[in-house]
């Protein structure tokens, strides 16, 4: 079935959606996004993505199209359309198509901002099999530019990080910056020991993450211990439990790491369980 899709104000067949070859996404990588998971067709974590979303376009000087109560309207719209029941809401927003090429940025007043909106259906969404399996994560160098707070475009490192975790036979890629993890390709990084979960702190090094700040407060209300700091690979692979945080794997739990098993192999009991309550406590606030 052809989804019906949004582009700047219109909702439209996928096969009848178009943008300019000039816009600064695709010359530029000039441009922010968001994903937010659908369960039970309702939106997850919704103010969340919006406030991040307008930190992004602040951070790169790029105007809002639209206030967060229209993208609101927009989101169910197209969840309501294509009857979205467990998915994807994937929006992205860039500084526009001026006409041509150049390296300046165009003048906002006589520009407009390019917005785009789909969905993807993912049946069996919150029930993902790999949930039970773990995953298996590679190590590689962190390659990307300074400003990875900012949730832009620029995602060819990335990709290449999970191809390079296929190619060796894993699932995901953890990155390393100075002897510490950063975070994952797409998603938030850490491990556990005893009642204790340990993440990088945030900074301009690692994204932001949504569904990382929902796990953490889950995770202090179920009386686990937070420690905000930098940790190794040599750390990760001697930790109880590992797991990953993210809008569309929700919480994942992570059995080994570069070729280290952890504990039996199996997923964690810790990891296990916020998976269970993060799940929960999102479908009731989901809109």
């Amino acid at each position: 079935m052809t989804r019906t899709v949004y582009v700047n104000g219109d909702y439209l067949p996928e096969t009848e959606a178009k943008v300019s070859i000039f816009d600064r996404a695709f010359l530029m990588a000039d441009g922010v996004y968001e994903v937010t998971s659908v369960l039970d067709g309702k939106l997850i974590d919704f103010a969340g993505h919006a406030t991040r979303l307008q930190r992004s376009l602040s951070e790169l000087d790029m105007r809002a199209p639209c206030d967060m109560d229209e993208l609101l309207e927009i989101h169910r719209e197209l969840v309501r359309v294509n009857d979205i029941d467990e998915g994807l809401v994937y929006l992205q927003i860039t500084r526009g198509a001026p006409g041509d090429r150049d390296f300046v940025f165009p003048d906002p007043e006589t520009t407009e901002p390019t917005i785009v909106l789909f969905t993807q259906n993912k049946p069996g969404l919150a029930d993902n099999p790999a949930a039970r399996k773990g995953l298996k994560i590679l190590s590689i160098e962190d390659q990307r530019w300074g400003r990875r707070d900012i949730k832009t475009v620029q995602l060819l490192y990335p990709s290449m990080g999970k191809m390079k975790a296929r190619k060796a036979g894993c699932d995901d890629a953890w990155m390393v910056e100075d002897g510490f993890v950063t975070e994952g390709t797409s998603n938030n990084a850490y491990i556990v020991k005893g009642n204790r979960i340990i993440t990088r702190a945030l900074s301009s090094d690692i994204l932001h993450g949504i569904t990382r700040a929902a796990v953490l407060r889950f995770a202090a209300e179920a009386q686990m211990e937070i420690e905000e700091r930098n940790f190794s690979i040599a750390e990760a692979q001697e930790a109880d439990e590992a797991f990953i945080t993210s809008a569309s794997a929700f919480v994942m739990p992570v059995v080994e790491i570069d070729g280290a098993v952890l504990g039996d192999g199996t997923p964690g009991m810790r990891s296990t369980r916020l998976r269970e309550i993060y799940l929960e406590e999102s479908r009731k606030t989901a809109i």
